[in-house]
């Protein structure tokens, strides 16, 4: 059985802004911003060559057990590239206020930058530069079919 991660909610104090900046800011494609059920809207955004979501709502804490979340108690959300510096410029051109790139060490995956959307959520952008040659969608399947 898979279990694949999909759609992570993310706790913001204004909906409308949060979807601007992802879509806007960081490139987010919007799948979804409508009124799910009376009373409940949704925005699910998705980074461009992702299978995992975003999801904003004004209820979508009421239906998970557990206290909610504060806005901006988010920290470590990771987006990876295969170019960091390119991923930069574009971010830069778009009006994200987003770190230099720091090489931590020379291997790949040790290359980040970083952000904060308006709320203060943080994230990290990683290089992986394999991700170039080595789509993750295909390191999947590849797995799958080794398993049998």
């Amino acid at each position: 059985m898979d279990f694949t991660l999909e759609v992570v909610p993310l706790p913001v104090t204004d909906i409308d802004r949060a979807r601007d900046f992802y879509r806007d800011k960081v490139g987010f494609h919007v799948d979804i911003d409508q009124e799910v059920m009376p009373g409940m809207r949704i925005v699910q955004l998705t980074p461009p060559g992702s299978g995992c979501s975003i999801a904003l709502g004004d209820s979508i804490w009421e239906m998970t057990p557990g206290p909610a979340p504060a806005p901006g108690s988010y920290q470590g959300l990771q987006l990876c590239v295969a170019d960091i510096k390119a991923a930069h410029a574009e971010l830069v051109e778009r009006g994200l206020d987003v770190s230099e790139p720091v090489q931590y060490a020379p291997d790949d995956g040790a290359t980040f930058m970083h952000f904060q959307d308006p709320d203060g959520n943080g994230w990290a952008i990683q290089e992986y530069r394999r991700r170039a040659t080595e789509p993750l969608h295909q390191v999947l399947a590849d797995q799958k079919r080794q398993q049998g």
